[in-house]
């Protein structure tokens, strides 16, 4: 082979080593490009979630406040009542108390509204809108544990009452099978429907 011609593909091997180089930076530059937009993209989305973040905080605390308003609405409306007539079912207290709570080894509970009489005691929970789950824990556990936290009055006959400004037509159906008092907002004084009261 002539040195001519080794010249020649040798120019030639470095023109398209130089080409291929010149290709590669320019894929390179291109690529480095869109890395940069797309992290650009990303720290903008991240800023963006954390700005959704702290309005949905803020929206939280906002609502958790409503919330807790209402339920103190709620209580103070129904305690108020009973307290100025302490009446459930036909059966008359002599004192009526609001939150009341305990806490002894594993039971700890709170007591929206509690009366008392010489051998009865009348456990009322307050729910701004009343639903089925209320009831259920009313009556699976709140006579329970309320004689497990204050034994003195172990051998106290308990009612149970659910108050609430709301209530579908099933849950009041509900509660009378099982013999609950319903309390409902209907002006000044609560509207009771206690005919079917049963000791827990």
């Amino acid at each position: 082979m002539k040195n001519q011609e080794l010249n020649e593909k040798f120019a030639l091997m470095v023109e398209t080593q130089i080409q291929t180089q010149a290709e590669i930076k320019a894929f390179f530059k291109e690529t480095t490009k869109k890395f940069d937009r797309t992290e650009a993209q990303i720290a903008k989305t991240e800023a963006q979630i954390a700005k959704n973040d702290a309005k949905l905080a803020s929206m939280g605390i906002q609502f958790g406040g409503f919330t807790d308003n209402i339920g103190s609405t709620t209580e103070e409306y129904f305690f108020n009542s009973m307290f100025e007539k302490p009446l459930l079912g036909g059966i008359k207290y002599d004192k009526v108390k609001r939150n009341i709570s305990g806490n002894v080894s594993n039971v700890e509970d709170e007591f929206d509204i509690v009366m008392y009489n010489g051998d009865s005691i009348a456990l009322i929970e307050c729910k701004s809108k009343a639903h089925e789950n209320d009831l259920k824990k009313l009556i699976e556990k709140k006579a329970g544990n309320f004689r497990a936290l204050f034994p003195f009055y172990k051998e106290y006959k308990i009612y149970l009452g659910l108050a609430s400004f709301s209530f579908y037509d099933e849950l009041k159906v509900m509660a009378k099978q099982n013999g609950i008092a319903i309390l409902k907002h209907t002006g000044d004084l609560p509207e009771i429907e206690a005919d079917n009261l049963k000791a827990y």
